[in-house]
């Protein structure tokens, strides 16, 4: 009954050993590699494994001290296999802890990220940087320069080459040069501009396979709240996408260059800078919806209002620019009152101010306000309608001609005094349009 109190006793005693000489790790792990030696439990194993070694080695003198020895090695072995077992276990689990620290899973994007950034690299080749070269004579040599007077963007409009962006962009120009995606530089000719639309037309002789048009979408059917995307050349940055949203529809207004209402305008917060005009504004498809053309801000860079001139618009402007050079849009040949003056005198509609005698107007008919031989004002004919439209403002008869042919015939309602009479009139074009 003694010997297992004695086998419990050694054992208990190569385990404490064992114990106080994990604690202390040798000075010789300390430079071996971290993976492998974060466990001190190593030394334990190796110097019970000695201790095995020595005591099965003795011989066997068949007596009972040698029987003890026999049984101490088989209780000895017992706790080493163990001991390796665990250590084998905890020697994976650190390894695994290790090499969690070293190994990050790689960060995806979101499915709205992939959508902006493909739309992105399908639409960048289309947009094109134009840099508007103006004629400038030294003072002191004499020799005439092409010094850069302004920039803007503009898109791909065909493989003919032609660029479509905003009148203003190229306003004044001796020289236009036409930058593409791939940074080849290209001399610009004017093809047409509308004055009153802001829209011109550019073409370049370039490559077939470097020309990728634009993919051209539709602006009737937008709604507030949609997605937008402008990409442009801002402050001469190259070819840089803002995002934002359609902040409202059917917005109105001026052109830079005659001052003429342009009607159904999408509004949007996506920033709008200088060198942004002229560029594409996208919907969440990759379809040009409009140009970006101006903003509102006092300070003259982004403040969130930027206004874009609707697709549907353009289309037909370009179309006519690229097949006749020029856009004919009829006239009715008057001049009227700043749209404050007819409200003070308590009216709506449009007062005549002019109607000069060879233009449509004038042929028609129409009143002019003038004085009598006192000074006194006498108001002329007042516009209430055109083909049954109703005519409140000056924007409201711009609208209705837009929508008029050269050659068409109209019925003009006026107030004249105290009745009203319809006149028909027949629209011409411009005199520097025919």
């Amino acid at each position: 009954m003694a010997a297992p109190t004695h086998y419990s006793s050694l054992i208990s005693s190569y385990s404490s050993a064992a114990l106080s000489r994990s604690r202390t790790p040798s000075k010789s792990s300390l430079s071996k590699p971290l993976l492998l030696y974060t466990n001190p439990r190593n030394n334990r194993i190796t110097s019970l494994l000695s201790t095995a070694l020595r005591n099965s080695s003795s011989p066997h003198d068949g007596s009972l001290a040698g029987h003890h020895r026999t049984c101490v090695a088989l209780d000895s072995l017992f706790v080493i296999c163990t001991s390796v077992a665990l250590s084998f276990t905890l020697f994976i689990a650190d390894a695994d802890s290790a090499s969690a620290l070293v190994v990050s899973t790689q960060r995806k994007l979101q499915s709205d990220e992939l959508a902006t950034v493909r739309l992105f690299q399908e639409n960048t080749p289309s947009v094109v940087y134009i840099t508007n070269l103006a004629a400038r004579q030294d003072a002191f040599t004499l020799d005439v320069l092409e010094v850069p007077q302004g920039s803007g963007s503009g898109f791909v409009w065909d493989k003919a080459g032609h660029i479509v962006t905003n009148y203003h962009v190229i306003r004044g120009a001796s020289d236009l040069k036409v930058t593409l995606a791939d940074q080849t530089t290209y001399d610009a000719k004017v093809v047409g501009y509308d004055q009153d639309k802001d829209v011109a037309v550019l073409r370049v002789d370039a490559p077939r396979d470097k020309l990728r048009p634009i993919p051209v979408g539709v602006s009737a059917d937008l709604l507030v709240g949609q997605k937008v995307y402008a990409i442009g050349n801002p402050f001469g940055l190259d070819h840089t996408l803002t995002t934002g949203v359609i902040s409202g529809l059917r917005r109105e207004i001026s052109s830079a260059a005659t001052g003429r209402p342009i009607q159904d305008v999408i509004q949007t917060d996506a920033a709008i800078n200088p060198g942004n005009s002229g560029g594409p504004l996208l919907d969440s498809s990759g379809n040009l919806i409009g140009i970006n053309t101006a903003i509102y801000s006092p300070s003259g860079a982004s403040s969130g209002v930027g206004f874009s001139i609707p697709v549907d618009t353009v289309g037909g402007i370009v179309d006519q620019l690229v097949k006749f050079g020029k856009v004919t849009r009829p006239i009715l040949g008057i001049k009227f009152a700043p749209d404050q003056s007819v409200e003070q005198l308590g009216v709506s509609g449009v007062l005549v101010l002019d109607a000069p005698p060879n233009g449509p107007a004038g042929k028609a008919g129409l009143i002019p306000t003038k004085r009598d031989a006192y000074g006194r004002l006498i108001l002329g004919d007042i516009i209430k309608s055109v083909n049954g439209k109703k005519v409140t403002n000056g924007s409201d008869l711009y609208r209705i001609l837009d929508q008029c042919k050269v050659g068409e015939k109209v019925i003009v309602e006026v107030l004249r005094g105290d009745h009203i009479e319809k006149i028909p009139v027949l629209l011409e074009p411009k005199p520097n349009e025919s």
